[in-house]
């Protein structure tokens, strides 16, 4: 039985891995500080509560599990806010990563899946994104994930050590079964604040930009279910442990929704014709932005299982209403 180390795993997406490799079999360790994540969200494994940027505690996490590989999820992840915040996000995303990688090293442990971001392309000129568009963040949220992927690029060349970096378009949806969910008190997925609007929790929903040019003038994104991002994970994870080399794949389903779209569809799943205000851009926010993922596809022989945005939606609604 092969154990698996996931950091972040008390989070959204790391949550609904951690219940896949349980249900798969896998020795499962879960490192969280649990700042944003849940405890109860923990389906399978053991938690060992405490930063990852501790290299003290890391260290002796490492001694006690050892892991054969790990599973990369801590970070924040706003995009807003790392343009007020940036030294939070460096700090944290980048500088704690690399203790992180240091202290995993030193104890010999040599396969890692990180958690990556298609915030890592910027402002594409040209759709849809494959792995080989230039990288260009124009955030530091972005930016952070990007130093990252830098950093595992040279430490693999330098020596044995193998990576997958997966760069998430727009992560969506909740568990089927109704376990897992999204649970951020203040989320900024605009599928979450469409969801909590038409029950009441906010007294309308912003969209923000309507001059964008795409067709109805508002962003497009390329959403993509949250369990079909686990999968990806696990096929990842066979891939290293089958002797794979480093990777970098795009996950997403190659087409994108408008905001003013995803807005409806959000309505007739709920059945709420909640409030909508129109507000200006949001700074770091690019027009489009679509995943080419044949490379997943071909190379891992990854399928998504979720491919419809109101099945998307649905899924988090149902987890929705019973918070």
């Amino acid at each position: 039985m092969n154990r698996i180390l996931v950091s972040g795993g008390a989070g959204y997406i790391g949550s609904h891995v951690v219940k896949m490799l349980g249900r798969q079999g896998y020795d499962v360790g879960v490192i969280d500080d649990l700042s944003s994540g849940h405890r109860e969200a923990i389906l399978y494994g053991k938690l060992f509560q405490g930063n990852m940027g501790d290299k003290k505690f890391t260290d002796s996490v490492i001694r006690e599990f050892r892991p054969d590989a790990v599973m990369h999820f801590a970070a924040f992840i706003q995009v807003g806010e790392s343009v007020l915040d940036p030294v939070k996000y460096y700090q944290n995303n980048t500088a704690n990563t690399l203790d992180f990688l240091e202290v995993l090293l030193q104890n010999d442990v040599r396969r890692f899946i990180f958690s990556s971001t298609a915030a890592v392309f910027g402002m594409p000129e040209k759709m849809p994104v494959t792995e080989e568009t230039p990288l260009a963040p124009i955030n530091p949220y972005g930016m952070s994930k990007r130093f990252v992927e830098q950093i595992l690029s040279d430490i693999s060349h330098a020596q044995n050590f193998n990576y997958v970096a997966l760069r998430y378009f727009n992560a969506a949806g909740a568990d089927p079964e109704g376990e897992l969910g999204q649970k951020y008190k203040a989320s900024t997925h605009l599928i979450t604040r469409a969801l909590k609007t038409a029950k009441g929790e906010f007294p309308y929903l912003e969209i923000f930009g309507t001059d964008y040019d795409t067709p109805d003038g508002t962003c497009i994104r390329d959403y993509i279910h949250v369990n079909d991002l686990a999968s990806a994970h696990i096929a990842a994870l066979k891939y290293l442990l089958g002797g794979g080399a480093s990777e970098v794949f795009n996950l997403g389903y190659g087409r994108g929704f408008s905001v003013k779209e995803v807005i409806d569809i959000a309505k007739r799943v709920t059945g709420v014709d909640f409030s909508v205000r129109e507000t200006g851009r949001r700074e770091g926010d690019p027009p489009i932005i679509v995943a080419d993922s044949s490379r997943i596809k071909k190379k891992l022989n990854w399928s998504p299982e979720y491919d419809d945005l109101e099945v998307i939606i649905r899924t988090a609604w149902d987890w929705e209403k019973k918070l």
